[in-house]
């Protein structure tokens, strides 16, 4: 039997993880009418740069491999978090957006008692006459975990349809009242923001009603910045959050017209020219600012004048996520860089067709 993940197999066959083989790039599985089957290589197998994104929110996570990923995405966001709250876990909800950032939450909690325990471990050791006081204190504090936002319907905005997702998002999700104090920190996981359309227009809006003082959206995905043309729906470079995060940016610096025009010619020339290898010059337009920066002015972009708490959005490091998804490394939705000519051809069309306000898709 062949699907395209391991977990069905295993579902249907009741065979273990290791009984499974996956296809090798550059092979191919033979099935003949005699029902013969055989595994051949059909061409000299290139670098492996799978999809990391498929991992992040398209696949199973019941797959043992890829429910370990998950969970090690959440964790390596942990020192961030921890720095977003000032270290001030006492006063701190932990909760996520289901269903598919669940998993990677399970990861940040356990960096969290990880924290925990290894403070824990230094005030024990660190003397001969102890601080009770603050041991017990110590020994008192373990994360603070609720189920903050509720799914009501089996939707999925990502992949809605554009001219229906706005109206989608305001109904998708209830919350849980009661459980988050004045003082509190609400830290909430999901699996990615890509046009922050859910976040900006219900969610956020529905987790202010709670009143905490702060809150902070963690993405265990890094940002996504470039349209992905081999298989997940991202066609325009204007829905991304965070590419509209780096044009606010070059406005605010005053060299917007400079450098959209610039990228705008460079495109316009490859286009023209028929490069078969063009660069990816959409690239220019963010390599002024740190993620740091582009991830401050989101949060900027997303909180409007209705919500009153503090709002910091947190998203994941490319270093982090190949941390996490060391065989599957292709992250060109991330980091521009495409495995292929005709990915560089797509964003460089992508670019052309949002200065010119065509609303055409790229592919």
């Amino acid at each position: 039997m062949e699907a395209s993940e391991r977990t069905v197999i295993q579902t249907v066959f009741n065979v273990n993880y290791d009984q499974v083989q996956e296809l090798e790039p550059g092979h191919a599985l033979i099935n003949k009418k005699s029902g013969g089957t055989s595994i051949k290589k059909i061409l000299e197998p290139e670098e492996k740069r799978a999809c990391s994104f498929e991992r992040i929110y398209f696949s199973r996570g019941s797959d043992a491999e890829i429910y370990q990923e998950r969970k090690d995405l959440g964790k390596a966001l942990f020192p961030l978090v921890h720095k977003a709250i000032d270290g001030d876990l006492e006063n701190t909800v932990f909760s996520f957006i289901p269903n598919t950032a669940e998993t990677s939450f399970y990861g940040l909690i356990g960096a969290v008692q990880d924290h925990v325990r290894d403070t824990l471990q230094t005030a024990l050791f660190k003397s001969d006459k102890p601080d009770v006081e603050a041991l017990s204190k110590l020994l008192a504090l373990k994360p603070r975990i609720e189920k903050i936002a509720i799914k009501d319907a089996k939707l999925r905005t990502f992949i809605t349809e554009d001219s229906d997702r706005d109206d989608l998002v305001a109904h998708v999700y209830d919350i849980t009242y009661g459980v988050v104090k004045p003082s509190d920190n609400l830290v909430i996981i999901d699996d990615s923001i890509v046009r922050g359309t859910t976040l900006q227009k219900s969610i956020l809006r529905m987790l202010d009603r709670l009143g905490p003082k702060k809150i902070v959206v963690v993405s265990s995905a890094p940002q996504i910045r470039y349209p992905d043309c081999y298989g997940i729906d991202m066609a325009k470079l204007e829905e991304f959050i965070a590419f509209r995060a780096a044009l606010s940016l070059l406005q605010q610096d005053g060299v917007y017209e400079e450098v959209v025009q610039s990228v705008y010619d460079s495109c316009k020339q490859s286009v023209e020219n028929k490069e078969s290898t063009p660069p990816n010059h959409v690239k220019r337009i963010y390599e002024r600012y740190s993620n740091d920066q582009i991830s401050k002015k989101i949060s900027v972009l997303l909180k409007n004048d209705s919500i009153k708490a503090e709002v910091e959005v947190i998203f994941q490091t490319v270093e982090g996520l190949h941390k996490a998804c060391p065989k599957n490394l292709g992250d060109w939705y991330f980091t521009g860089d495409y495995p292929t000519p005709g990915g560089c051809r797509v964003v460089n069309q992508a670019f052309l067709n949002f200065v010119e306000k065509n609303n055409k898709r790229a592919y």
